[in-house]
């Protein structure tokens, strides 16, 4: 039986760009990067967590944005204190779809927006639930 997820896919136009967003941005970690047959293999993750993203260079599925109201982006990523996060982030120069978190009966939610155009969904559970 399947026990794991092991990767996401992320895709991009520049993994050089895309690392220092969901690095420097984002503040994920960085794991694996070389060179392979079918191209640069380059994954990043939450500390811990054993899930991996593949930043995976294809221009041609990159840059595709989720109009607000949407379908979901291609990843969620939790946050204990998202409001908290939200300041950190913005200094850091993150982009995002709306002005500030805002709550929703699962807790409180804001999407990021990586150079291509990816939404990040940035979300808090509410407490107990």
């Amino acid at each position: 039986m399947l026990s794991n997820i092991m990767y996401v896919t992320v895709y991009v136009t520049d993994q050089d760009r895309a690392l220092e967003f969901y690095t420097g941005g984002l503040g994920l970690e960085k794991h694996v990067d070389y060179s392979g047959p079918d191209g640069r293999f380059l994954t990043v993750g939450v500390a811990g967590s054993p899930v991996k993203i593949i930043l995976w260079s294809h221009a041609s599925a990159s840059g595709q944005p989720v109009e607000p109201g949407g379908a979901p982006g291609p990843l969620v990523l939790e946050s204990d204190d998202l409001r908290k996060d939200f300041e950190v982030l913005s200094r850091r120069g993150v982009t995002f779809a709306e002005p500030e978190p805002v709550d929703y009966p699962f807790g409180v939610r804001i999407e990021a927006v990586d150079p291509d155009g990816n939404r990040i969904s940035l979300r808090q559970q509410r407490a107990g639930g």
